[in-house]
């Protein structure tokens, strides 16, 4: 395994220095964008474990949003190329007895939970018990995962006390889809709490806006010694926690309590995204509580995922009609601002933040200057997967008008 591993990596390095192999792939035009982003990244990572610029094999949340995408792409085209590369991933990583590789649940780590989501379709398609096995080894985790008081999960054991918005997402959709797969009702008000519970937390009621994290223990450098929150509201934060709702609602039955409080949070979170959405290019800014401030920039993660959030919560009934205006907005300013098409029809999504996060080894103070100054790139998989989302449903919005005519 080690060597072909090796071979891989030096097949990938070829590729980047000899331009013959990726000038003879070509992306076509004709196709709609979210095929046309999938597409782009197969070529750029011709190996799918080599998704958001990894080296080597890693069981990575990144790896789990983009094949998601990707498998939504399949589900609506039909093109099985879209599945293979999928199913690739989950055959490199998944034993046969279904451990996972890089996976160790003693980390305790929400991350690696995001990671299965599209297990559950491989699973379904292939009925190989290994993925069955991963599924409930990934399920097994809350079993003993760390808890405050109330009962929300740590981010991660390293992380004690500790509620992120970005956990929301990498958790409670896993959760949902495995209680609904397989007839566990008990855990639903347990699904449910996770979002209120990190509303409860982060909300600030001075902009009525959900920040990055709280320490619920106040004893971090980051966290406000009275509420325990951290300092702003990061936009691919809440852009995680937006996106929590609309992909774990699909799982929650509508008669379960505390639904509604759900809606409400989400009905909040739309409200404030359209209060911030930038009147020009109709995209969101990296600082949303700073939006328009010197040195703040304009982000494309969590664009995306707003836009995705909006449009999906309009599809659903989760939100008013009113905010398919703001969703087709943002969809636009998005294809304007930050998609770029190469020679070879090759389309990238840029100005995305590479990383954020709060305290650490490398101390992460959670202030301004510290959002603003992390790493921009390009392709970044988490602006990539939402993009992919996003598109898709602009797409199926498209051919619904066309019905109607």
């Amino acid at each position: 395994m080690k060597n072909s591993i090796i071979c891989k990596i030096l097949v990938c390095s070829l590729w980047m220095v000899f331009p013959w192999g990726m000038s003879a792939q070509k992306v076509s035009d004709k196709q709609p964008w979210s095929v046309r982003m999938a597409e782009s990244e197969m070529i750029r990572c011709p190996e799918s474990w080599q998704l958001d610029f990894q080296p080597k094999l890693k069981w990575d949340y990144c790896h789990g949003l983009e094949l998601q995408s990707m498998l939504d792409v399949y589900d609506r085209y039909g093109d099985r190329k879209f599945y293979d590369y999928a199913l690739a991933y989950a055959d490199t990583m998944v034993n046969a007895d279904g451990t996972i590789k890089m996976y160790k649940r003693q980390e305790f780590s929400l991350d690696r939970v995001n990671s299965g989501k599209f297990l559950f379709r491989i699973y379904e398609q292939t009925k190989d018990e290994k993925y069955r096995k991963a599924l409930d080894l990934l399920r097994s985790q809350f079993d003993e995962h760390p808890r405050n008081a109330d009962g929300g999960f740590w981010h991660k054991k390293i992380y004690p006390n500790q509620v992120w918005l970005d956990g929301v997402y990498m958790g409670a959709p896993f959760y949902a889809e495995y209680a609904f797969r397989n007839n566990q009702v008990e855990v639903y008000p347990d699904v449910v709490n996770q979002f209120l519970m990190a509303a409860r937390h982060t909300y600030d009621p001075a902009n009525g806006l959900y920040r990055h994290a709280c320490d619920v223990s106040r004893k971090e450098r980051w966290a406000d010694p009275v509420t325990g929150q951290s300092q702003h509201c990061w936009g691919r934060a809440l852009g995680w926690y937006a996106m929590a709702f609309v992909d774990a609602l699909d799982f929650i039955p509508k008669h379960e309590a505390g639904r509604d409080s759900m809606l409400v949070i989400f009905n909040n979170i739309a409200a404030q995204v359209k209060r911030l959405q930038d009147s020009k290019t109709g995209v969101w800014y990296q600082v949303l509580d700073k939006s328009g401030a010197k040195g703040n920039y304009l982000e494309s993660s969590c664009s995306a995922m707003f836009v995705y959030a909006l449009f999906k919560g309009v599809r659903k009934g989760y939100i008013d009609p009113s905010y398919l205006e703001v969703a087709v907005k943002g969809y636009k300013g998005i294809l304007k601002e930050f998609i770029r098409v190469d020679k070879d029809g090759l389309v990238s999504i840029t100005q995305a933040c590479a990383v954020a996060g709060l305290g650490g080894k490398n101390y992460r103070s959670g202030d301004y200057d510290y959002y603003i100054n992390e790493t921009i790139r390009a392709n970044d998989a988490k602006a990539v997967g939402p993009f992919i989302l996003a598109s898709l449903e602009w797409e199926r919005l498209q051919e619904v008008k066309a019905i109607v005519k």
